[in-house]
């Protein structure tokens, strides 16, 4: 008896592999699989911009990073005692405006030589539910807590997130011909929306994801989303507040991914690599003890080799 449905997922072509680059934009989820990759020491650069969930500030994070923005203190806002950006994260606020501009124009030229170089850019949409600052007329990536009267929340159409994700593909490709755009749709619910508006929302994502990519070259669609809703679904498989994916399925999708993703030849190092974080990771009863010494050498002489293979390889 068969008692789940498991997805198939065909690989795809080409992979990910050591010599490749990677960008992750988009939702938390951005972050989930960008850490799995950081965490097997692929050259990976995830959300600059900080989380974002919606396709419309992915768009913008490019576009500015394309056209080389350099953030002045007039893109900023002061509130609540902090500078921020309505098209960053919080984790860019700060009391000090010059840390922001730093921190802000660092990563912009961070993710602009990355999606120059990258072999393979992941888009993670989380949302379709934004907020249009109503001073700029523009929807923004991050309200911060300031008062909802100063903006207006709209549920963008299928034709505009069809338009949005059409422009990342040709900005992208604008700088990197070569580069392979992976979509993919958050498994995080925004049940702050509403049970029904989350639907909604996810549906009109599903859609413009699904009528762009024919048209596109080295354009594809990863199904964490359908993993999460039809493979896994059951509340043990996520975290306490019943929203997001607990650890069981982020490793789980994660598997997935690897298997659709990276390249066969890859695993080797993986395991390596996988070998080496832990030896890092042990705790040892007595650390000056002659066999955690010699332990220690059996590591660095596991770095030393896979380094001198794989040059960006750094513990």
């Amino acid at each position: 008896m068969i008692f789940r449905t498991e997805i198939p997922i065909k690989q795809q072509q080409p992979q990910i592999d050591y010599d490749g680059n990677v960008v992750l934009l988009g939702s938390c989820f951005s972050n989930n699989i960008g850490e799995k990759l950081n965490y097997f020491k692929f050259d990976t650069l995830i959300n600059p911009y900080g989380i974002v969930f919606n396709p419309v500030a992915i768009e913008n994070a490019i576009a500015e990073s394309i056209e080389g923005k350099v953030y002045i203190q007039n893109d900023l806002i002061f509130f609540n005692e902090l500078w921020l950006s309505l098209h960053h994260h919080t984790q860019f606020s700060s009391s000090k405006v010059d840390e922001v501009l730093t921190a802000i124009n660092n990563n912009i030229e961070l993710l602009h030589n990355a999606l120059k170089n990258a072999s393979h850019v992941i888009l993670t949409l989380g949302t379709a539910w934004v907020y249009r600052y109503l001073k700029t007329d523009s929807i923004v990536a991050n309200c911060h807590k300031i008062p909802q009267k100063e903006f207006q929340k709209e549920l963008l159409t299928t034709e505009q997130v069809s338009t949005s994700l059409r422009n990342s593909i040709a900005l992208i490709k604008k700088v990197n011909k070569n580069a392979v755009v992976i979509f993919t749709v958050s498994p995080v619910r925004h049940l702050k929306d509403g049970f029904i508006e989350n639907q909604l929302s996810k549906a009109h994502l599903l859609s413009s994801i699904h009528g762009v990519i024919p048209a596109e070259k080295n354009v594809h669609y990863f199904p964490s989303y359908e993993i999460m809703m039809d493979d896994l679904r059951d509340y043990r498989f996520y975290n306490e507040d019943m929203i997001h994916p607990n650890h069981t399925a982020i490793d789980y999708i994660w598997g997935k991914f690897t298997e659709t993703w990276v390249s066969k030849d890859a695993y080797t190092v993986m395991n390596d690599v996988d070998t080496i974080q832990k030896g890092l990771a042990h705790k040892p009863f007595n650390p000056t003890s002659k066999q955690h010494q010699e332990f220690l050498k059996s590591i660095e002489q596991k770095i030393n080799v896979l380094s001198k293979k794989y040059p960006s390889i750094t513990f």
